[in-house]
């Protein structure tokens, strides 16, 4: 199987680097990496010049914000498999790939996710939060389930037919298109319990109480629309959940 992986970017030259050399290093060879710039005027393009042959792809264009520019990588991937990695984050080992396409191997699997640890942002290797995922079953989501959508990977067929990222949703279209494929489209997935992704604090979510506040209210909007109805609960679930991510220690 062909991998796709989309790497989104924007004035990203201080990480860049580790992300695209934690794909290079990955023992599966059959790899397509996709970076879709959204315009850089740092020196992202420069670190993209010198990355040689590893990099399949490169767009450099503005664009609508990030799930737009995810969406531009659907466009253009050509994988049998598709994910994401985003600029300030790293594959944990050089098995992550083999290991997501050994879980894909059946073909009745749509799609497969792990673990994900929050690392410092400038020590990978310090460990802050640790995103212990589990198995899917229907009704999590409105209990505060979610699977890490950085080591989400599923077939780039199930983008086709059910569609990508919903820019209606500004800082919540990854939960969005999660709950979609899950809950209104009941796909088949297998969890992988392992750390699969080290991802830096920081994203435009976190960066203030009010996108913390829009993005809950969107996410709202998100299970209204599939007709579900999130209660109090939901959040209850969804701040307990994060708490006890950073009492969580990772098996590796």
């Amino acid at each position: 199987m062909k991998i796709s992986i989309i790497t989104v970017c924007f004035n990203s030259a201080d990480t860049l680097a580790a992300t695209l050399r934690s794909v290079r290093e990955q023992t599966y060879q059959d790899i397509e990496h996709i970076v879709i710039d959204g315009g850089s005027t740092d020196k992202t393009m420069e670190v993209l010049a010198s990355a040689g042959p590893h990099v399949a792809k490169i767009v450099s264009e503005p664009d609508r914000g990030i799930y737009d520019a995810m969406n531009k990588g659907l466009a253009v991937a050509t994988g049998d498999i598709v994910g994401f990695l985003n600029s300030d984050d790293v594959l944990s080992h050089a098995a992550v790939v083999s290991t997501i396409a050994g879980a894909l191997t059946d073909p009745a699997i749509d799609a497969c996710y792990g673990d994900l640890v929050y690392v410092a942002q400038h020590d990978l290797n310090k460990l802050v939060r640790y995103w212990k995922s589990s198995d899917y079953r229907p009704g999590l989501f409105e209990r505060g389930w979610v699977p890490a959508h950085p080591t989400f990977y599923a077939r780039r067929t199930l983008y086709q037919r059910y569609g990508g990222f919903d820019l209606q949703f500004r800082l919540a279209a990854d939960f969005e298109m999660l709950l979609r494929l899950f809950e209104a489209h009941n796909i088949v997935s297998v969890y992988i319990p392992e750390v699969l992704v080290k991802m830096r604090l920081g994203g435009a979510t976190n960066v203030s109480f009010e996108n913390v506040r829009r993005q809950n209210m969107e996410i709202a909007r998100a299970f209204r629309k599939y007709g579900l109805q999130p209660g109090l609960k939901l959040f209850a679930f969804r701040l307990m959940s994060r708490l006890s991510q950073f009492l969580r220690k990772p098996v590796r």
